[in-house]
């Protein structure tokens, strides 16, 4: 059971460090947000594997659907 969880914590953190990439390599805003808004499901994916699930709510509601649904209202308000 220890090396399968090893395993979901590489294969999370992976996948992390490419999403963030993403979001730093797209030219378009709303793609950027949105890779940013899959980092921090990531982490909070990463929290309850380490057992914290409070933290992976607060990050989940926080981080990624209320910081995301502000970056896409700033995004709207402003010209091309």
């Amino acid at each position: 059971m220890s090396l399968l969880v090893s395993f979901a914590h590489i294969a999370v953190l992976v996948i992390m460090i490419i999403a963030a990439f993403l979001a730093v390599m797209f030219k378009d805003l709303l793609p950027a947000v949105i890779a940013l808004a899959v980092v921090s499901l990531l982490l909070s994916l990463e929290f309850y594997l380490l057992h914290a699930p409070d933290v992976a709510i607060a990050e989940a509601g926080i981080g990624a659907a209320l910081t995301m649904a502000i970056y896409i209202f700033a995004i709207r308000a402003t010209r091309k």
